[in-house]
């Protein structure tokens, strides 16, 4: 049969050639791209990218540290621009930190490795009780950052050579006292102040717009009267619940599980025991330890002479002050619940046995095994329940990444509709109204998810009424939406809004009135205070503004402290307006005074933190940092209020 390949060759390459090249050049250019788009440079740090590709994949291990730690925190706070631009910020900070330790030829010796690995309690914690490492735990600790111990030894070590860059700066920051109480005077310091708010809202009843007024301004604001973009869809959701569902578990499993775990699942098997303790630190003098352990041995001999004289000898003795009171006694207490030496030597002895001097990291204990509570075995009928839980459980965790492969696959291959991934994975559609590109104030669930949102309004989803991509939600949760009904944002009619409209009006005209008044008695009471009528005065400051409006305080305390009295006038938006009379400059409280060596430390900290963030941006302009992508726009105006609100006061007069 394939003679016919032999006798034409050349004819068949070539006929394999016109179907199979443009295949492969097809999908080849198709893979490469989206290989360089994974590699797109979002970051340049010394003449080096950062590239797309790192920045995701570091976004994810800062999430999943996030959710590790958090569990309950809203995963739409961690899949935020805002979010994943902090990620790329921080990336480009240890990258600065990496290239200028490099530069600087800042190195880690092993020697400093070892001892800082060795103070650090996490590292600590994984000692066994002779003091040796616990090899297996170790490993388990650096696999959970992805890393071997070779590489998470190195991760450490290259962290500690980042710190030494900016050691120097934090390390000889200093603020004199004189200068410190300067600046922590100027922002401690107190006006005594009296105010009159000239407020919109008592002008509105002498506001009566006319329909022509009402109009100009619908015509000239129409975009406050838009009902916003809508659309009705359709979503199914897969996560563990849904494929726990699917499983069913046969009878003869669920009795087997059962007869092989009867004994942990009725519960732990608890003991009681007392305990006489002669305390001494594990690394004592030898001398010491050997002391300590000749009175244990005194006492367990007088202990096996007269058993029953155990709780007053432990009274007597015992160096454990939480139990000799009570004659030693520990309560009933679970395996996992003592040091192991301890427990280990309790749960292998019989009630009212006496054990010999067991040592531990506390110091020597004789132990008295007073009762043994063991679990009464529960029936297979009431564990049924449970176990089919957990079985499901187990198995639905091994069977979730092939649903969600299905779930993927399914929702894009026929994307005309949700119904075929719901058929075969069972699942419910859900339908749902007047959903918006932005989550309503407490939504809860994958219409909460902003990245959800965002392609179930994309073009593709809109125009082509194709399904969405599947979207991870959550944890072990995807997502698909189905578009059915769709509508644009739109000017809503005069008629729907007319109040809304007259509101505006009145509220825009009435904070006019208020502020004209408030001009004319500013300019008036400046001609002649006498005619002024001022309610109570108040003391104000920057960390005790009373009741009084930020724009109030911040011009109170700008005003120049050489010509008071003074009267200020602040324009309160649509608030109103207010006449302020700054009386006095109050000294700082002098039971404050108390606090200034604690005040001076901490602006000595921010003082520090300030220099060290100088420094970091000295070194990114000589390592000529660029960051390519441009700052969410909240981040942005984040960054602009800091600006501002860290000005001089100079600068903002």
């Amino acid at each position: 049969m394939f003679d016919i390949f032999r006798k034409h060759t050349k004819i068949m390459m070539m006929v394999l050639f016109l179907l199979i090249i443009p295949s492969f050049v097809l999908f080849g250019i198709d893979g490469y791209n989206r290989m360089k788009e994974s590699d797109t440079a979002v970051a340049r740090v010394g003449g080096h990218d950062i590239t797309q590709s790192q920045w995701d994949s570091a976004h994810k291990t800062e999430a999943d540290r996030v959710r590790a730690s958090a569990p309950n925190v809203d995963v739409k706070l961690l899949d935020s621009p805002a979010a994943r631009y902090a990620t790329l910020e921080r990336l480009v900070r240890e990258r600065v930190m990496a290239v200028a330790a490099e530069k600087a030829k800042l190195s880690t010796s092993d020697a400093r490795l070892a001892r800082y690995l060795q103070e650090d309690p996490t590292i600590a914690s994984l000692r066994k009780p002779d003091g040796k490492m616990d090899m297996d735990r170790y490993r388990q600790l650096a696999a959970s950052q992805g890393l071997t111990p070779e590489g998470f030894e190195n991760s450490v070590r290259q962290d500690l050579s980042k710190q030494q860059v900016e050691a120097g700066v934090r390390g000889t920051g200093f603020v004199t006292p004189v200068v410190a109480d300067v600046a922590l005077n100027a922002f401690f310091e107190k006006r005594e102040i009296q105010v009159v708010n000239f407020l919109a809202a008592g002008y509105a009843s002498k506001v009566n717009p006319t329909d022509a007024e009402l109009d100009a301004f619908y015509q000239a604001n129409q975009e406050l009267f838009q009902a916003p973009e809508q659309a009705k869809v359709e979503y199914v959701v897969l996560d563990m619940n849904s494929v726990k569902k699917s499983i069913e578990i046969p009878e003869a499993d669920l009795k087997a599980y059962y007869d092989q775990n009867v004994a942990r699942l009725s519960g732990n098997e608890e003991r009681r025991a007392s305990h006489i303790l002669i305390n001494v630190p594990k690394d004592a003098p030898a001398a010491d330890r050997q002391q300590a352990r000749t009175k244990a041995d005194e006492l367990l001999k007088a202990v096996r002479a007269a058993p029953a004289s155990f709780a007053d000898l432990a009274q007597k003795n015992s160096q454990d002050t939480g139990s000799a009171a009570k004659g030693g006694d520990l309560d009933f207490f679970v395996r996992g619940a003592m040091v192991k030496p301890f427990e280990d030597a309790v749960f292998a002895m019989k009630k009212g046995d006496i054990s010999e001097v067991v040592e531990s990291d506390f110091g020597y204990h004789i132990i008295q095994l007073t009762d043994v509570k063991t679990p009464k075995q529960r029936s297979f009928d009431e564990l049924r329940t449970s176990i089919e839980s957990d079985l499901k459980t187990q198995q639905a965790q091994r069977k979730y990444a092939e649903f969600a492969e299905i779930f993927t696959n399914t929702v894009y291959e026929q994307a005309d509709s949700l119904k075929p991934v719901a058929d075969k994975l069972k699942l419910d559609i859900k339908t749902v109204d007047n959903v918006t590109r932005q989550s309503a104030p407490g939504a809860i669930g994958v219409l909460s998810s902003d990245k959800f949102l965002a392609t179930l309004f994309s073009s593709d989803t809109i125009d082509k009424k194709r399904n969405t991509e599947a979207v991870e939600v959550a944890v072990n949760q995807l997502a698909a939406g189905h578009v059915v009904a769709h509508q644009p944002a739109r000017v809503l009619p005069l008629v729907e809004v007319r109040q809304q409209v007259r509101d505006r009006v009145v509220a825009a005209k009435a904070a006019e009135l208020a502020k004209k008044e408030g001009g004319d008695k500013l300019a008036q009471w400046k001609r002649d205070a006498a005619t002024a009528s001022l309610p109570a005065a108040v003391t104000v400051s920057r960390d005790q503004a009373q009741i009084v409006p930020a724009p109030v305080l911040i011009a109170a305390l700008r005003a120049d402290a050489a010509a008071l009295p003074t009267w200020v006038g602040v324009d309160l938006g649509a608030t109103g307006y207010a006449v302020v009379r700054v009386n006095k400059v109050v000294p700082r409280n002098e039971a404050v005074q108390a606090s200034a060596k604690q005040d001076r430390d901490q602006y000595a900290q921010w003082w520090t933190a300030a220099e060290a963030q100088a420094y970091y941006s000295v070194l990114k302009e000589r390592l000529k940092v660029e960051i390519l992508i441009p700052a969410p726009v909240s981040a942005a105006v984040a960054k602009s209020k800091s600006v501002v609100q860290t000005a001089p006061a100079s600068a903002n007069k």
